[in-house]
């Protein structure tokens, strides 16, 4: 059985909770969580991965087991998730990795690679935007206008996605068997949303995500310029990241591989081992 170590590293002052296995010399794996959750999302994919990587998962800044400074004391942006994140890598002593994103880890793995470029050894990007095609309108009209207008309004109209609903819904919606979805990955995500203040963080950080889409161009500039590797594997059923954000990969990756799966947002709690063994096999063509 493989061992996965739960550890914590102070990052300028904040505990920053990580998971990892593997050995320490094998080339790393960094698994960026989205939201509503946590590195708990990747609890199955470490040990499917750990016999031939370094596999390392930590969870935000205002997520999970780490750090959750209230808004007075912490800027909730994505690019200060993203700064925390590469100074966790140097506590760690990781300076070369493929990364792993999903959801809001895409905007966070993005930065550290327009930051460090010759770091990044391939992109997995699992229901991860980096363009414009894929965002789902229905799902995101609301955020831009609250993004665009800032007003108490438009911020209280995204306050239905902090509840329960909201949450299970993303788990299960596209999901042909939802019973194949365990339900404590939801309720271990609204048991830390639950918490004081919780409400202002993620509301702030619904509140930069726009930012994220400025970084656009810049990201496709790397992906055409570096050739970095690309594996795009979809839930081709998700009504926040449509497909369509899978395949446009290619249009600065030609080579990317596109991979879409029969699921919904989060892929691996529906249809792990094909996740899994798409990645082992990309990973070791790389």
């Amino acid at each position: 059985m493989t061992t996965v170590h739960h550890r914590t590293v102070s990052v300028d002052g904040l505990d920053v909770f990580y998971r990892e296995a593997g050995a320490a010399d094998a080339p790393a794996v960094l698994l960026l969580h989205g939201y509503p959750t946590s590195s708990h999302m990747f609890r199955h994919l470490i040990p499917a991965l750990a016999d031939r990587y370094r596999v390392i998962a930590p969870d935000h800044v205002g997520f999970g087991r780490s750090s959750a400074p209230s808004v007075d004391d912490f800027d909730y942006t994505f690019a200060a998730l993203a700064e925390v994140t590469g100074r966790f890598l140097a506590a760690v002593g990781v300076d070369e990795y493929a990364i792993y994103v999903q959801d809001y880890g895409a905007p966070v793995g993005w930065r550290l690679a327009l930051d460090h470029p010759e770091a990044v050894t391939g992109v997995i990007s699992q229901n991860g935007n980096a363009y414009e095609e894929g965002f789902v309108p229905s799902f995101w009209d609301p955020i831009w206008a609250d993004a665009a207008e800032r007003t108490a309004e438009t911020r209280d109209a995204l306050r239905p996605a902090l509840g329960r609903d909201a949450v299970e819904w993303q788990y299960t919606h596209g999901v042909p068997d939802p019973s194949t979805v365990d339900p404590d990955a939801w309720e271990h995500d609204l048991a830390l949303l639950a918490r004081p203040g919780q409400d202002d963080v993620q509301l702030a950080l619904f509140r930069d995500y726009a930012t994220n889409r400025d970084l656009y161009p810049a990201v496709h500039d790397w992906l055409r310029d570096s050739r970095v590797p690309v594996l795009a594997i979809w839930g081709r059923h998700d009504e926040i990241f449509a497909a369509e954000g899978a395949a446009a990969f290619r249009q600065d990756s030609p080579e990317a591989r596109v991979e879409l799966v029969d699921g919904g947002h989060f892929l691996l709690e529906s249809h792990l081992d094909v996740v899994a063994a798409t990645v082992r096999d990309w990973l070791s063509t790389r």
